[in-house]
């Protein structure tokens, strides 16, 4: 039983992990919302995206969570026009990053809520631990 128990703590673990990198993913992208290039025409900074995928703990023999991909959102890249920006194109428009603050805050949330979740089955798994461990006293 104390087997089956340590096993569901790693298979939190590994969704707690996958999150707090999904978090990562997210403060980078909000903190790059304004990022354009530095000469003209010259590329924004891109979303990134995360892709995650189902991993197997042979030693363990369980399935978790891990990261797979971290790519680039490859939606376009919307224009201002802004002739005295320095990374103005000929026609005065610059690039801006396609990062949109609310489609962030949402995958924010559902990454702490994954995240909580997660936890929460910590937190019971170690109640059952410790009422199976005042069994055994």
């Amino acid at each position: 039983m104390a087997g089956d128990l340590n096993q569901t703590l790693n298979v939190s673990a590994t969704g707690m992990d996958a999150q707090t990198q999904r978090l990562r993913i997210i403060a980078e992208n909000i903190a790059n919302q304004d990022t354009t290039g530095s000469s003209p025409g010259a590329e924004p900074y891109r979303r990134k995206t995360i892709t995650f995928a189902s991993t197997m703990d042979k030693a363990a023999g369980v399935q978790g969570v891990g990261v797979k991909n971290v790519g680039e959102d490859g939606s376009d890249l919307p224009l201002r026009y802004d002739p005295a920006n320095p990374a103005a194109n000929a026609q005065g428009y610059v690039k801006l990053p396609n990062v949109n603050i609310f489609i962030e805050m949402m995958d924010m949330r559902e990454a702490e809520r994954s995240y909580s979740a997660n936890v929460s089955v910590m937190q019971a798994t170690r109640g059952m631990l410790n009422k199976t461990i005042d069994l055994l006293k």
